[in-house]
């Protein structure tokens, strides 16, 4: 049942991620400075801007809170934000990729080492962990969305390269680029979305103890409670 672990994965790193609601305005604010400060302050012209956008909208962030941070990427004054991957290895060989946007390189080495310190774990290579992962557009729908067989219809015209339905709801994995496109078609035909997001899908997952398991997650929590981690990845099959 690989496919249901994938799920479950994915829901248990979106479940804690949404635990601390302050984060989201602070990743989307992070987001909009920097699309402004490397594409301009108009979302017409500025994919990676629309993107933010769309993400302040669907995380409820006021108008207010968008337009102040775009100010704020329109000034020289304001910290410059870079992205960076670091790739892990948890207990029993758990595979776990954390992304993350930070303004301060040293910072966010050294809450990285002393997550590894306190919980365990070891930073990989660049390569050694992400060759397990795909990334991927996932579409989650609510099992009251409709018939199963027109949904799949729906999707794989629209542009899908897959649809899945467990007992939660249905799931429509797409090509990163597409995503926005299934996802308008979707709404086009009053399909309700319970949450649409890129995420790194792991090609397999690996069965770890209880222990294991229990350790990865504690070493999981820590690492979602620093500031400047925005996504968290991992590939452990979740067990009760």
């Amino acid at each position: 049942m690989a496919g249901h672990s994938k799920w479950a994965n994915i829901r248990h790193r979106k479940g804690k991620a949404d635990a601390v609601k302050g984060k989201i305005f602070t990743r989307v604010a992070k987001e909009i400075i920097t699309a402004v400060k490397l594409g301009g302050p108009d979302p017409k012209n500025n994919p990676r801007l629309r993107v933010a956008l769309q993400k302040g909208k669907e995380g409820n962030v006021p108008n207010d809170v968008i337009e102040r941070n775009i100010k704020k990427g329109m000034s020289q004054d304001t910290a410059n934000y870079e992205d960076i991957v670091y790739e892990l290895y948890g207990h029993g060989g758990v595979g776990i990729i954390v992304e993350v946007m930070t303004d301060n390189r040293n910072r966010i080495s050294s809450d990285m080492r002393i997550a590894t310190n306190k919980r365990g774990g070891t930073v990989a290579t660049p390569g050694a962990v992400s060759f397990n992962f795909d990334r991927k557009g996932i579409i989650e729908l609510p099992k009251s969305a409709g018939d199963e067989d027109a949904l799949f219809s729906l999707a794989i015209d629209s542009g899908a390269e897959d649809f899945e339905a467990t007992d939660d709801g249905y799931f429509i994995t797409t090509h990163p680029h597409e995503i926005d496109q299934v996802k308008e078609t979707l709404r086009s035909k009053g399909i309700p979305i319970s949450d649409a997001a890129v995420s790194m899908i792991p090609k397999t997952t690996i069965a770890c103890s209880q222990e294991d398991q229990k350790s990865n997650l504690a070493l999981i929590e820590w690492i979602e409670g620093i500031d400047d981690v925005d996504e968290l990845y991992h590939n452990m099959e979740m067990c009760e």
